[in-house]
C-alpha cells in the first residue's frame, strides 16, 4: 500500500507490517540489503507488528545474518495490531509505503476499497510476491518482446531443490486451507464485479486436462492452483480498459515431476479436498501440515541451507500475429518463448519482488496509473522499469 508523495514529511519511506512473521523476517533482511546499496542510502524505514519483543528479535536476527550490528538500534519499531484499527492508522500515517506481510483477498480489497483509495490518491497493489509478480510481469514482458500482437500465453512453473531438499512454511498452507474453505464466497464476490468476459483475439486457448504430460517441461503437469490466473486476467482487463491493449489469454500450469510424485499428490489432494470441507478436518490439516502434505509444508519452514539450494523457473509459451497481420483474420502465425527464473520462491524471491515493487513506486510515481486505487502488479507497473530492477536483483527475465 502506498501514499505516493516522495517529498512527503512522513518519517519513513517504508514500513514493513507483519515483520516478525515467517515471510516478514526475510523482507526485513531484503530491505536492509537494499538500503545499503548506493542509490537507496537515504531510505528511512521501520518495522511494525503486534509484539515489540518479537520485532526486536527479528532486527537482531537480521543484524546477525547480514553482519550489520547497527540494525539493532538504527531501525525504529512500531507496535500495530490488526485488531486495533487506530494503531494501524497511526502506523500508516508514518509511512509513504507499507509493505504488508499479513495479506487479505485481492478481490474483496478491490470491491470494498477501490473508490476510497482513488479519492485519497492511495495505491494498493496486491500480489507483489512470488504470487504473482513473475507470472503477471512475465506475461507483460512476453508481450513487449513479441514483434506484433500477442494473443495467448501458457506458463509452466517448475521448482528445484538442492541436496538439502526444501519445504514451505505452514503459513502458506493455512492460507490455502482458508482459501479453499472460502472458495464459494470468492466465486460470489467475483460475480459482484459484473464483468463481461474479455474479448478473445486469435485462436481460443485450449484448457489442458487436470493431469497431463507436458513436452514443454518434460514432466507431468497440472493446472496451477495459485492466484496467478486471476491476477493476470485482472491486469489484462485493466490494460484493455485503460490503454486499449489487446488482451492476452492465459493458461497457467505447474510441473509435478514423475509418477511417484503424482501418486503422493493425488493422495494428499484427495485428503485435502475431503477434510477442508469440515471444521474438524480444517483443524486436523492445520495441526499436522507435514503429515498431510508429505513434508511439503512444515511449521518450521525451510532452513537457510534449503533456501540457498532452491530455485524456480517459469517458461512462457506465447503465440500471436506478426506486425502487419490482421489478428481477426486466420490463425496466429508467430510464436515466442520467454523465461522468468529466480531463487527460492517463497522467502527469497518474494522479498526481492516486494521490495523492488516498493522501490519502483518510490522512484517512479509518474509512471503509475493516473489515479489511486486497488491494482494488480501488471496494472500498477506496466509503464515502469520494475522488470529491469528485478533483473538486477536476481529475478531474471529473458527471451529464448
Amino acid at each position: 500500500m502506498a501514499k505516493v508523495d516522495t517529498s512527503s514529511s512522513r518519517p519513513y519511506h517504508i514500513v514493513i507490517f507483519g515483520a516478525s512473521g515467517f515471510t516478514g523476517q526475510f523482507v526485513v533482511e531484503e530491505v536492509a540489503r537494499i538500503v545499503s546499496e548506493g542509490p537507496n542510502g537515504t531510505l528511512k524505514w521501520a518495522v511494525a507488528g503486534r509484539s515489540r519483543q518479537k520485532l526486536d528479535k527479528v532486527l537482531e536476527q537480521a543484524a546477525g545474518a547480514l553482519g550489520k550490528p547497527e540494525l539493532r538500534t538504527a531501525v525504529e519499531v512500531i507496535v500495530a495490531d490488526v485488531g486495533e484499527p487506530d494503531s494501524l492508522a497511526a502506523m500508516c500515517k508514518q509511512a509513504v509505503i507499507v509493505l504488508n506481510c499479513v495479506g487479505p483477498f485481492l478481490e474483496s480489497m478491490q470491491l470494498n476499497y477501490n473508490s476510497q483509495a482513488a479519492d485519497k490518491g492511495v495505491y494498493i497493489v496486491g500480489a507483489c510476491g512470488f504470487d504473482s509478480i513473475p507470472a503477471d510481469m512475465g506475461v507483460l514482458y512476453t508481450r513487449e518482446q513479441f514483434k506484433g500482437t500477442l494473443t495467448a500465453v501458457e506458463s509452466f512453473l517448475t521448482a528445484s531443490t538442492g541436496p538439502e531438499g526444501g519445504s514451505i512454511n505452514d503459513g502458506t498452507w493455512k492460507s490455502a486451507i482458508y482459501g479453499f474453505a472460502d472458495s464459494g464466497k470468492l466465486r460470489s464476490l467475483r460475480k459482484k464485479f459484473g464483468h463481461k468476459p474479455l474479448p478473445v483475439v486469435g485462436s481460443k486457448i485450449k484448457r489442458r486436462s487436470a493431469l497431463f504430460y507436458s513436452n514443454e517441461v518434460q514432466q507431468y503437469a497440472v493446472p496451477f492452483m495459485g492466484a496467478d490466473p486471476s491476477v493476470v486476467k485482472r491486469s489484462q482487463r485493466f490494460l484493455l480498459e485503460e490503454h486499449q491493449e489487446t488482451p492476452v489469454q492465459y493458461g497457467a500450469y505447474a510441473g509435478v515431476g514423475g509418477v511417484a510424485n503424482i501418486a503422493k499428490m493425488l493422495f494428499a489432494g484427495m485428503m485435502f479436498w475431503f477434510l477442508v470441507k469440515f471444521d474438524f478436518g480444517r483443524n486436523l490439516l492445520i495441526k499436522f501440515p507435514e503429515f498431510f502434505s508429505f513434508g511439503f509444508f512444515s511449521k518450521d519452514g525451510p532452513t537457510r541451507k534449503q533456501m540457498e539450494g532452491s530455485s524456480f523457473q517459469f517458461a512462457f509459451y506465447g503465440e500471436g500475429y506478426t506486425e502487419g497481420q490482421d489478428p481477426s483474420q486466420g490463425r496466429p502465425n508467430a510464436k515466442i518463448r520467454t523465461l522468468v527464473q529466480g531463487p527460492e520462491a517463497g522467502y527469497v524471491a518474494t522479498p526481492i519482488a516486494m521490495v523492488q515493487a516498493a522501490i519502483t513506486i518510490l522512484n517512479e510515481p509518474t509512471a503509475l496509473p493516473k489515479r489511486g486505487g486497488v491494482y494488480t502488479p501488471g496494472a500498477a507497473f506496466s509503464r515502469t522499469t520494475l522488470v529491469e530492477r528485478l533483473n538486477k536483483h536476481g529475478i531474471q527475465f529473458s527471451v529464448i
